[in-house]
């Protein structure tokens, strides 16, 4: 017998549908967030606009309760593949229309290293804000990061590390960048639970974040910060 309460989300308006769309992304409805992106698409919605609408003001919802302690790692990472699931619909039809990017980011866990849950968070919730994530998965070498910035033509280098023997390796890729004079052509973020903001500071990181969501607000206030200069600089 069909439940006279369930919600049928081709009949809802497009803001109570939006809504709906946001506490199905709470929960972590994956096939329910991809009924409604293709609904939203269906009734002309650009698709930047359910990505920013839908998705990503949805997802701040839960990084914004992820940071406050009302939500815990388990239920962001059923958002966040809720959120791919609605992502891989879109993310074709984005490239067609360009639409602008927030920022893209290369993220791994460094050499000797093979901790991945945070990085695998950040990732995610990173995504979920709009970014382009590279992601290089465990076990990186300088070689990795830096190679692969250079290729996808990042803004953000991000490393990760679980372990305090794998911390100062950090600073090696810090240290490499600089030989290579490449250093302030990228933003670098570094996180992971044995670091600290004056840890990242002696290495010459951009930023510490403490989790995921701390991450994503700190990266698109470096972006932003990066913007104004560039434009600056244009303006002479």
């Amino acid at each position: 017998m069909a439940d006279d309460d369930e919600i049928i989300l081709s009949e809802l308006p497009d803001d109570e549908l939006v809504a709906q769309m946001h506490d199905d992304l709470y929960d972590g409805l994956k096939e329910e967030i991809e009924e409604g992106v293709n609904i939203l698409l269906e009734r002309g919605w650009e698709p930047y606009r359910v990505l920013t609408e839908a998705l990503v003001a949805g997802m701040k919802i839960v990084g914004d309760d992820f940071r406050d302690g009302i939500l815990f790692v388990p239920e962001v990472l059923l958002a966040a593949n809720a959120m791919k699931a609605g992502m891989a619909i879109l993310k074709p039809l984005l490239a067609e229309t360009g639409a602008p990017r927030v920022g893209k980011m290369v993220v791994g866990t460094v050499k000797g290293d093979i901790h991945d849950i945070g990085k695998n968070l950040v990732g995610m919730m990173m995504e979920g804000a709009g970014f382009e994530i590279v992601d290089l998965g465990i076990n990186n070498p300088v070689e990795n990061y830096l190679e692969t910035a250079k290729k996808e033509e990042a803004d953000i280098i991000g490393m990760s590390a679980l372990l305090t023997t794998t911390m100062p390796y950090m600073k090696v890729v810090i240290d490499t960048m600089i030989e290579q004079g490449i250093r302030e052509d990228y933003i670098v973020l570094v996180g992971g639970a044995p670091l600290n903001e004056d840890f990242a500071r002696a290495i010459g990181a951009d930023a510490y974040c403490r989790d995921a969501a701390v991450a994503v607000e700190t990266a698109k206030e470096l972006m932003a910060r990066k913007h104004n200069l560039l434009a600056a600089a244009a303006k002479g």
